[in-house]
C-alpha cells in the first residue's frame, strides 16, 4: 500500500508540483481589485447626483482605500514574479498586463477624487446619457476581468483548443464593450454642449476632463484584452 503522502502528490496538478504555485493567480487578484475600485463609482456617482457630499466622501475613500490596495498587490506581483517562469509567455507580457490593470484602479480614484475636491456634479438634462456612459465603461472592465479569468485554463490547455476559441470570443465581446462606451461618450459630449451656456465654463473644462477619464477606464480594459491577444499570439 502506497504511502498517504503519495497519493496526496499524485492529485496535485503537475505544474504545481514541478513549478510551486501559479504566478496567475496574484494577477487575477489584481484584475479583481481593480474592477471593484472601478465598480465603486456607481455609488459614488449616485451621491454625487444628489448632492450628498458627505455620502460622497465616504464612497470616494473607498475607491481610494481599493485604489491602495491594488498598488500593493502590483507591487506584489512585480517582486514575486519568477524570472524564468517556465510558462508559454513572457513575465515582461504579465507585468505589462499587470500595469494596465493598474492604470484602471487609478482612473477612478482620479475621477472620484476630482468630482469630490471641486464638488463637480453633471446637469441634470445629461444624466441619463452619464448613466449610460459610465455603465457601458464599467462592463467593459468587468469583461476585462472575465478575460484574466481565463489565464489559468490557457495555462493548462498550453494555449491551444476550445479555450483559446472562448478568450477569443470574450475579447470580441470587449472590443464591442468599449466600442459601445465610445460611442456614448460622444452621445454625453453632445448633451453636455447644449448646456453649456448655463455652466460655468471652468466647470464646464473639468466636465469634459470627466468625460474624458471614464472613457479612459474602457480604453484601459480594451488594451488588457490586447495584452492577452499578444500571450495567445506568441
Amino acid at each position: 500500500m502506497p504511502p498517504v503522502q503519495s497519493e496526496t502528490v499524485s492529485k496535485t496538478p503537475l505544474f504545481s508540483r514541478l513549478f510551486g504555485l501559479s504566478p496567475i493567480s496574484p494577477i487575477k487578484e489584481h484584475m479583481e481589485t481593480c474592477e471593484r475600485c472601478v465598480l465603486g463609482l456607481v455609488p459614488f456617482f449616485e451621491a454625487v447626483s444628489g448632492s450628498d457630499w458627505a455620502d460622497a466622501e465616504k464612497r470616494y475613500r473607498a475607491v481610494s482605500d481599493l485604489e491602495g490596495v491594488a498598488d500593493e498587490l502590483k507591487k506584489k506581483v512585480r517582486l514575486n514574479l519568477p524570472r524564468s517562469l517556465f510558462l508559454p509567455m513572457s513575465r515582461n507580457h504579465l507585468l505589462e498586463i499587470v500595469q494596465v490593470q493598474d492604470r484602471i484602479a487609478n482612473g477612478a480614484k482620479d475621477i472620484a477624487g476630482l468630482m469630490l475636491g471641486r464638488k463637480m456634479r453633471f446637469p441634470e438634462e445629461v444624466k441619463p446619457a452619464l448613466t449610460e456612459f459610465v455603465k457601458a465603461s464599467l462592463d467593459a472592465v468587468s469583461l476585462a476581468r472575465k478575460v484574466i479569468d481565463q489565464l489559468n485554463d490557457l495555462v493548462t490547455t498550453g494555449f491551444s483548443g476550445r479555450e483559446i476559441e472562448l478568450v477569443e470570443k470574450m475579447l470580441e465581446e470587449l472590443d464591442d464593450a468599449e466600442h459601445e462606451s465610445d460611442v456614448l461618450q460622444v452621445k454625453l459630449r453632445r448633451a453636455l454642449f447644449d448646456h453649456e451656456a448655463d455652466l460655468n465654463p471652468v466647470s464646464v473644462i473639468f466636465l469634459y476632463r470627466v468625460i474624458d477619464q471614464i472613457g479612459d477606464i474602457a480604453d484601459d480594459a480594451q488594451t488588457v484584452g490586447n495584452r492577452m491577444m499578444y500571450l495567445i499570439a506568441s
